[in-house]
């Protein structure tokens, strides 16, 4: 028999203690990196998309949500039942829902959160959503009946939007700064310019993630993102912005390199109210002086799909229009000169802070500058766009990716930041709302694209494609956006 000695074992019972034995253990925690830092931490009252990235599915749940393929599942809702007519939708919740502060979740806080986002003075972003909403109902702790004023084929759909989350009047005051939800992790420090960190709920409701902490690293700067993948730094970019990049990821064994594709039509927003550009053909010159190809390969080394309305190329009733704005600079000139502006005019192009819209900005403003439009770029931080651009509405043109899912009934909303007014489109999305055929619902969307891109109300440029690089012991993220979340309750690593 082989005797141990006294220190010996001693010290391999401390090894085992400290893991040494267990090396095979999976990593519990994860940094995640994203480009853009959350002006505000309340889904419910913004139209950052960034708060989504990092909130969405993590800390806050809605009665439906939205999976990694784009399909609509039960959230906080587990089954439904909907009237004959289409106008009632009883949800019936959970049980044992618990918001992060230890307060019930209930039909209560369902009502809240729906009569808050379709109230008179809400500031919800996607408000559109809610106005269908005759009356919220709370039947039972656990049931709550939510009547609308005609039937919506979109209604379970809309309600899978982060702007639809469920919230708690206990905890809406502090919201901005501590996001109090009901999801898989908890929200723990926002060290402000740096980084988010979240802790797994420990009581969460539904099945635990692999995850016990997560951290959320904002790198705006292409290169900087590229030094921290390579350096190991981050264990994960989503979004990655530089994707010249991307085939020097492909070759380390080191990291996994997702291509998805997202919902973002990334568009050269123009400002419908300002002159000239409320003119359809100074509009329609800007469109055909735009050359796509030329921005997808300039801006994102030849990722994207080029679009020709406001709808995504992957989506069974999307329609090919981009004949309608091919690229033909003489035809801009002669359109500039029929509206007046033979000699081109003087206009804003304000950008945000991603790549595709500073690079695909110098790219367009050197296009537009090539009939005349001379543009004065801006380089706008997040809070500064959102406040002078989508709120303040004071622009000519900027370039935008708007990531949100199935989102081309913002053309029906006059006083949207583009400030596109059009009864005969607004019509056709008002029908749309009341049909439930799906080839009805086809021939509609097949008209709301083309009234869009005849009216020339934007330049639509491409449809943006969503890199991720990751380290290859990591599975469970998302490889398409179908809509613009981090979802970390399925990741995991490998041993």
């Amino acid at each position: 028999m082989t005797v141990i000695p006294r220190k010996l074992a001693f010290a391999s019972a401390l090894a085992l203690a400290a893991g040494i034995g267990s090396a095979q253990a999976a990593q519990t925690d994860i940094t995640v990196a994203l480009q853009l830092e959350p002006p505000h931490l309340d889904p419910t009252s913004a139209a950052a998309g960034a708060i989504d990235s990092v909130l969405y599915s993590n800390v806050f749940e809605g009665l439906t949500r939205f999976m990694a393929d784009g399909s609509v599942v039960p959230g906080l809702a587990k089954e439904w039942d909907i009237s004959e007519d289409g106008l009632t939708y009883t949800f019936h919740l959970h049980e044992d829902v618990a918001f992060h502060d230890g307060t019930e979740m209930d039909a209560e806080d369902v009502k809240f959160s729906l009569d808050r986002a379709r109230a008179e003075d809400s500031v919800n972003a996607q408000k559109a959503l809610f106005t269908g909403i005759a009356d919220v109902e709370v039947v039972d702790p656990l049931t709550v009946r939510v009547t609308l004023s005609e039937p919506d084929g979109s209604f379970l759909f809309n309600m899978a939007w982060g702007d639809a989350v469920i919230v708690a009047p206990e905890s809406i005051e502090g919201i901005k700064n501590n996001p109090v939800g009901t999801g898989a992790f908890k929200f723990a420090d926002w060290v402000q310019g740096d980084k988010i960190d979240l802790v797994r709920n420990e009581d969460y409701w539904g099945d635990a993630p692999a995850l016990e902490e997560a951290t959320f690293k904002f790198i705006s700067d292409p290169t900087a993102a590229f030094a921290a993948v390579m350096a190991e730094d981050v264990d994960a970019f989503v979004g990655f912005p530089a994707p010249e990049n991307l085939p020097q990821f492909d070759a380390d064994p080191r990291f996994t390199v997702l291509r998805g594709s997202s919902e973002g039509e990334t568009i050269l927003s123009i400002n419908n109210k300002l002159q000239p550009l409320d003119d359809l053909k100074v509009r329609k010159a800007i469109a055909h002086a735009i050359n796509r190809e030329a921005i997808i390969d300039g801006a994102m080394f030849g990722l994207g799909t080029p679009i020709g309305t406001h709808f995504a190329p992957h989506h069974p009733d999307y329609v090919d229009l981009t004949h309608l704005s091919q690229y033909d600079p003489e035809l801009s000139k002669e359109l500039l000169a029929e509206a007046g502006y033979p000699d081109g005019f003087k206009t804003t192009l304000k950008l945000p802070p991603p790549s595709y819209a500073r690079r695909g900005g110098e790219i367009v403003a050197a296009q537009l500058r090539a009939i005349g439009i001379e543009t004065e770029i801006s380089n706008l931080e997040w809070a500064q766009w959102l406040e002078q651009v989508f709120r303040g509405k004071d622009f000519g043109l900027t370039i935008i990716s708007h990531t949100e899912p199935f989102d081309i009934g913002i053309y029906a909303r006059p006083d949207y930041y583009f400030q596109y007014d059009n009864p005969e489109f607004r019509e056709v999305m008002d029908t749309l709302q009341r049909t439930t055929d799906p080839e009805a619902r086809s021939e509609l969307l097949a008209q709301a694209q083309t009234i869009i891109a005849e009216d020339y109300v934007n330049g639509y440029l491409f449809q943006l494609a969503f890199p991720t690089v990751a380290n290859a012991k990591i599975e469970g993220l998302w490889e398409n956006a179908p809509t613009q979340a981090t979802d970390l309750t399925g990741v995991r690593w490998t041993d």
